[in-house]
């Protein structure tokens, strides 16, 4: 079957490119308003990197899911594989591929930077290809966490501006929290059809209910984190801009929770949501980080 550009495209759902583009944008802009001394066109190449890197660990991760049998006619989300649109092989090529150009994208970073971000890269790269057995393990919210999260606004603060520095990470949770969440509620419309291909997610070992809940918390924390940031000083006030976004947070939250009365296809598409979730705070807390470099 011949496949055009937007197959290929759709293949690494890019629906949910806001998990990894956003934190770099956010470090990107952080630094913008502490007036950090930054090369933007490596910033910008940054965020290329972490989308390729991205990429290739969707298509990785649904390439197992399948083989695994994780992924059926009946499971939610991609179905290219199931329906027989693309092949096992075409998604091994196509992730394997989407891997060496981020790679090599990688290594040229590597020389116009230093070695501190060949580390970085290294662990973000083994917990790509390792993210669907420590998924199947439990572990893939950590892996998240870390690759969504913690590495990319390190690598990023130390393209753009030369170190790293770790003030950044104190956004790390609220923007980390949401990134998680979108895996999150995956892992809890799944729970049956997870049991069944003989996995193990977090959701399957708390329980929908406790998983609901913890979705909201995960969605809805940010902004009193976002809060406490200011409250402290460790931040100004223009960060709060970002509780702009809070009524998507609270209708999320309310669809999470609304399974028990609508049943799982009431969450089938929230992965999606709470991808759009994690633009709309980002992009808000970014208006603020701007408005600060300004005004202070």
């Amino acid at each position: 079957m011949k496949h055009t550009l937007k197959d290929w495209i759709l293949a690494t759902r890019p629906w949910s490119f806001p998990a990894s583009s956003m934190p770099v944008l956010v470090t990107l802009f952080w630094l913008f308003a502490k007036d950090i001394d930054m090369n933007w066109w490596l910033g910008i190449a940054a965020l290329l990197n972490i989308i390729l890197v991205h990429a290739a660990g969707n298509v990785w991760s649904d390439y197992f899911d399948y083989r695994r049998g994780v992924d059926r006619d009946d499971t939610y989300g991609v179905k290219l594989l199931t329906s027989g649109q693309f092949s096992p092989k075409q998604f091994m090529r196509l992730s394997l591929t989407l891997q060496v150009a981020a790679v090599a994208m990688g290594i040229v970073l590597v020389c116009l930077t230093g070695l501190p971000l060949l580390w970085i890269g290294l662990c973000g790269i083994a917990l790509s290809l390792l993210y669907p057995p420590l998924k199947y393990m439990a572990l893939g919210d950590v892996v998240i966490a870390l690759c969504y999260s913690v590495l990319p606004m390190m690598g990023t603060s130390f393209i753009a501006s030369g170190t790293i520095h770790w003030p950044v990470l104190w956004l790390a949770v609220p923007v980390g929290l949401i990134t998680i969440a979108i895996l999150h509620v995956n892992n809890t419309r799944d729970i049956e059809t997870d049991q069944r291909a003989g996995i193990r997610t977090f959701s399957m070992l708390t329980g929908r209910s406790f998983a609901a809940h913890v979705y909201c918390f995960e969605v809805l924390f940010p902004y009193l984190w976002t809060l406490g940031l200011c409250i402290a000083g460790v931040e100004v006030w223009w960060l709060m801009l970002s509780w702009l976004s809070l009524p998507l947070a609270v209708k999320n939250a309310k669809t999470m929770m609304s399974y028990k009365s609508g049943g799982i296809a009431a969450i089938a598409r929230l992965d999606e949501g709470t991808a759009q979730l994690q633009m709309a705070f980002s992009l808000t807390l970014i208006v603020g980080l701007i408005l600060t470099h300004f005004f202070g």
